[in-house]
């Protein structure tokens, strides 16, 4: 019996059949990405404007070095090199940054939308060969797990701002005083966003519950595994909503620093 011949004809770059909008999410998604990185890294090179009264930017907290009074360690170190620009940005996005650029979910994102690999279901992509992630560069992204243990220490520090973001100062005593302004709300709900973007992570999923083998043998791992699977089942929500308001929180200190917005004091 004859079997018939099939021939495979290689499809050019974005050849498919579909007929629907399949280019319009990763546009969308690499318009975005795109321009949170260009103002990410154009604030993190401008090191002034970055608080407002009790409000600390998300980009520069926490403060290591710096020339406001939430820094820790006080002004620009004498090791600096005088060569380089001096933010106080730029000794600490590398970690939430890193979070972000080996994420699951972000992987997949920006994999279609810049590298097209592929770029959506069913359409060509203009390579021929599956490289994975087993070599350079993107063996690198295996260290998602390691970004994961800094990225829980910020959400600490940024709740600790979003507290302080409560206390004013008194313009007569000096003394600090509870209140509530429009930044207050909007440096918590950044804390808040980027609590349930973390711990949501897929990585934090294995860390409290990956490593037993039953569960429901300890109580605790068994809370917060189910807690952070309610969370993960939101994950692209929570990191996107939380990838905008970190931007829009900066802009928010920014503006206010700049005289440029006036931060409403609700009480």
């Amino acid at each position: 019996m004859e079997h018939p011949t099939i021939a495979v004809q290689s499809r050019k770059f974005g050849q498919t059949s579909r007929h629907d909008l399949w280019w319009l999410r990763p546009l969308l998604i690499f318009l975005a990405l795109s321009s949170f990185i260009v103002y990410a890294t154009w604030s993190a090179f401008q090191g002034v404007h970055y608080s407002f009264g009790p409000y600390l930017s998300p980009f520069y907290s926490p403060e290591i070095f710096g020339s406001s009074p939430h820094s820790l360690f006080g002004p620009k170190p004498d090791w600096w090199p005088m060569i380089l620009p001096f933010s106080p940005a730029l000794l600490i996005l590398w970690a939430p940054g890193g979070m972000r650029f080996t994420c699951y979910y972000y992987r997949g994102a920006y994999y279609k939308s810049f590298w097209a690999d592929p770029v959506s279901c069913t359409v060509s992509e203009p390579r021929k060969t599956y490289w994975g992630e087993n070599r350079l560069p993107l063996i690198l992204q295996n260290a998602h797990r390691y970004f994961l243990y800094l990225a829980i220490a910020f959400v600490f520090f940024l709740s600790y701002d979003a507290w302080k973001g409560f206390w004013f100062a008194n313009d007569l005593t000096g003394e600090q005083e509870f209140g509530m302004g429009v930044g207050s709300l909007v440096i918590l709900t950044n804390a808040i966003l980027l609590g349930g973007y973390t711990f949501g992570c897929h990585s934090f999923r294995h860390l409290v519950g990956g490593i037993s083998n039953r569960l429901s043998k300890n109580p605790v791992r068994f809370h917060l595994y189910n807690c952070s699977s309610c969370l993960n089942k939101r994950h692209m929500n929570w990191a996107w909503f939380s990838l905008f308001w970190v931007a829009f929180s900066d802009f928010y200190v920014r503006m206010c620093s700049m005289g440029i917005l006036t931060d409403w004091r609700i009480f």
